[in-house]
């Protein structure tokens, strides 16, 4: 049967709802023998008996009744099951978002964007079909025969014999062709989480595809991906099909066994016609519920294979570190010292280290410069102090304190971090500074914006703060992204400071004016910064050398020139490139 133990799971965390809507069922199949049971009377009365309407008139009152009773009763338990699979989609949307926030950029970084999205929004939602219609169903399909036959044997035991020989037949081919439609299903939703995912990447890389005249190349691959995705899909509805005319067959022959049989004993007398007629009326319920439930299998099926792409996800849960609960206050994170002890990071797969055995001391108020070859493991370095990422070895401390001690929010509360490509969001200058502190005023948003240089240009635009940005900043140029990301750490003004080389893909003015106002924000901070151009790190109170994961100088500018060492000869190399 289509049954998945994780989403068994998630069911049993709404058991009284569906025991509701079991309990509905269960009445609504006793509403519908009782239908069944006045109709046959109803109708022997009319057209066998001489009418006595003072005889009909209650029975068709009952009639009526038992008919509006049932009819409340499915309402009620299909409005049960419904409302128990919104509150089970709602609590799997929020693990599944707390769960990839939690793994943070280092998992989105690795998973293509397309197919954690699709995972996210058409998984969850196919997951709904499998609680609303699946479940609602296999109960009805559980409880519904059960009474017609307690019902059947008593009027007609040859009609009842049948129906227990034949139903087997229905869940035999389900089984069979189910396990055909379920690879299939399986396969459909990987080629579309492949094609969300290809679409996605050729959106992102739109300017990239254009520059290198490779856009119709694309196109095609895209066009590939649909027609796979397009010739599964078409796979999986011809079993589908296949699958309901099988149903629909025995279903039919199941009844009309029957009938050929009641209407043979009904010839010769050997069958009274009212028991007679109430078995017929049972017998297309009886099959139609099982029929119902191959056309549920197909809709619930999507959301099984679904679960398994979700919970590859919320399987890695038990992974992320947990965070303590103490709180780390604004005082602490400006007097203490950030001590680093033999801290390793190793990614996934990785045949040496990206950090190994780093230990650093970085005092409060002062700026540390690092610096060192691509790959040397700086970005891993800023990585762990943001806690993006947790260390395979070695500890984080601030002061005497590990770093894990404490909560995230806290932790994040006291930290401004500037990265070499900021992101900005298709919002407002408003809503993308408000980022930064939710309850900050619109002196103290234009106080920021001054101090990073952006002021004049906001107030040039027609709408001011409220004016829209675009998507990844797109209606701003690379240098008032990079300001409106140095506005943000102003207007947070935490104690901690990290710096991801923001000046690195400026030009010589460009980079001279932030590197003033990042003078200015750096002012009576603890600041870590990443950064290769010399006149960004020789003013720093201390330049850390990072190679090949290690750290293999540190000190001062003047200190580092007077050793012949990596910094030294890195810094010539450099000048000689420039003066070629």
């Amino acid at each position: 049967m289509n049954i998945d133990r994780n989403l068994m799971r998630l069911l049993a965390e709404q058991k009284r709802p569906f025991i509701f809507s079991g309990l509905s069922g269960a009445l609504g199949a006793l509403m519908l023998v009782a239908q069944a049971w006045l109709l046959s009377g109803i109708i022997d009365f009319v057209f066998r008996k001489a009418p006595e309407w003072r005889l009909i008139l209650p029975l068709a009152l009952l009639f009526a009744l038992f008919s509006t009773l049932r009819v409340l009763f499915n309402w009620a338990g299909h409005h049960e099951a419904k409302k128990a699979a919104i509150a089970i989609r709602k609590s799997l949307t929020e693990r599944l978002s707390c769960t990839i926030a939690a793994l943070g950029p280092s998992f989105a970084r690795s998973e293509q964007s397309g197919r954690i999205v699709t995972t996210l929004l058409k998984g969850v939602e196919s997951v709904d079909a499998w609680f609303s219609q699946y479940i609602p169903q296999l109960f009805l399909s559980l409880i519904i025969p059960v009474v017609i036959l307690v019902a059947i044997f008593p009027a007609d035991w040859l009609s009842g014999l049948i129906l227990v020989l034949t139903a087997p037949l229905i869940p035999f081919f389900m089984i069979l062709i189910g396990k055909k439609a379920s690879a299939a299903t399986e396969k459909q939703w990987k080629t579309m989480s492949r094609m969300s995912g290809h679409f996605l990447d050729m959106l992102q890389g739109l300017s990239t595809l254009k520059l290198f005249a490779q856009t119709k190349s694309r196109r095609d691959g895209v066009v590939e991906a649909s027609e796979n995705f397009r010739r599964s899909t078409m796979q999986v509805l011809k079993i589908a099909f296949l699958s309901s005319l099988t149903l629909e067959l025995v279903g039919t022959l199941g009844t009309a066994v029957v009938a050929v049989s009641i209407g043979m004993r009904l010839v010769s007398g050997a069958l009274p016609f009212r028991p007679g007629l109430f078995a017929l009326l049972l017998v297309p319920e009886f099959y139609l519920t099982l029929r119902q439930l191959g056309t549920k299998f197909h809709a619930g099926m999507e959301g099984v294979t679904a679960s398994k792409e979700m919970y590859e996800i919320l399987d890695r849960a038990p992974g992320i570190p947990e965070a303590g609960s103490n709180t780390l206050t604004a005082g602490e994170a400006s007097t203490l010292p950030i001590v680093i002890d033999k801290l390793s990071y190793s990614f996934p797969g990785g045949k040496k280290p990206a950090l190994d055995g780093v230990s650093l001391s970085i005092e409060p108020g002062t700026v540390t410069a690092l610096t060192g070859p691509s790959g040397a493991g700086k970005s891993t370095l800023l990585n762990l102090l943001l806690r993006f990422i947790e260390p395979s070895e070695g500890a984080i401390a601030l002061g005497s304190r590990r770093v894990r001690e404490f909560t995230l929010d806290s932790w994040y509360e006291h930290i401004a971090w500037v990265p070499q490509h900021p992101f900005l969001f298709n919002a407002t200058i408003r809503e993308n500074l408000l980022m930064a502190r939710r309850n900050a005023n619109t002196q103290e948003l234009e106080k920021a914006l001054k101090e990073a240089g952006l002021l004049d240009m906001v107030r040039s635009l027609p709408d001011g703060l409220e004016t829209m940005i675009g998507e990844q900043g797109a209606r701003l140029s690379g240098g008032e992204a990079q300001r409106l990301s140095l506005a943000r750490a102003f207007l947070k003004d935490a104690p901690v400071l990290l710096l991801d080389e923001p000046t690195s893909n400026t030009d010589p003015i460009l980079e001279a004016q932030l590197r003033k106002a990042m003078e200015v924000l750096m002012q009576g901070r603890t600041v870590i910064m990443i950064a290769h151009r010399l006149e960004t790190i020789r003013n720093a109170d201390r330049i850390v050398v990072l190679d090949e994961g290690g750290l293999v100088q540190s000190g001062t500018h003047d200190e580092l020139m007077a050793d012949a060492g990596f910094y030294r000869q890195a810094i010539y190399s450099s000048m000689e490139e420039v003066a070629a």
